[in-house]
């Protein structure tokens, strides 16, 4: 397990950009891990005031930050970069108050480049999916 401290020595990225708050499991090449969406996130002053849902593109790139902890975790002096989204498709929304499960596992790698397979969780139910494309950069 590794916590908001752990998170931040590894990924570049910080509030109010930081989208995984822990990760719950890591393997070789599958790794779990979530985001508490509260309310008090920057982005629901406009997303939408009247009835807050978590923005998509914020899920996907959760994703990403979640495949750039598996990827990056041996490294120093690095930067993740995205590369890429493929198949991508939103099937449920995501409200404050919920706890967003990142599941990325690694399909591919190939000269630098990772391709994994990203699945978001409210409550076990699937709210979105995709295929990222992410290397780094030294």
């Amino acid at each position: 397990m590794k916590n908001i401290d752990d998170i931040m020595k590894i990924l570049p990225h910080r509030y109010p950009f930081l989208l995984v708050d822990g990760v719950i499991e890591e393997e070789e090449d599958r790794i779990v891990a979530f985001k508490n969406v509260s309310i008090s996130d920057p982005v629901f002053q406009g997303h939408f005031p009247s009835y807050p849902i978590y923005p998509g593109v914020l899920v996907i790139e959760g994703l990403a930050q979640t495949a750039g902890l598996l990827l990056l975790k041996n490294s120093e002096n690095v930067v993740p970069l995205f590369l890429g989204i493929d198949e991508a498709r939103f099937k449920k929304e995501v409200r404050p108050g919920d706890r967003l499960v990142y599941e990325v596992k690694v399909l591919e790698r190939k000269m630098g480049v990772v391709i994994v397979q990203g699945v978001a969780k409210v409550d076990e139910s699937i709210v979105a999916r995709a295929k990222l494309m992410l290397g780094v950069k030294k």
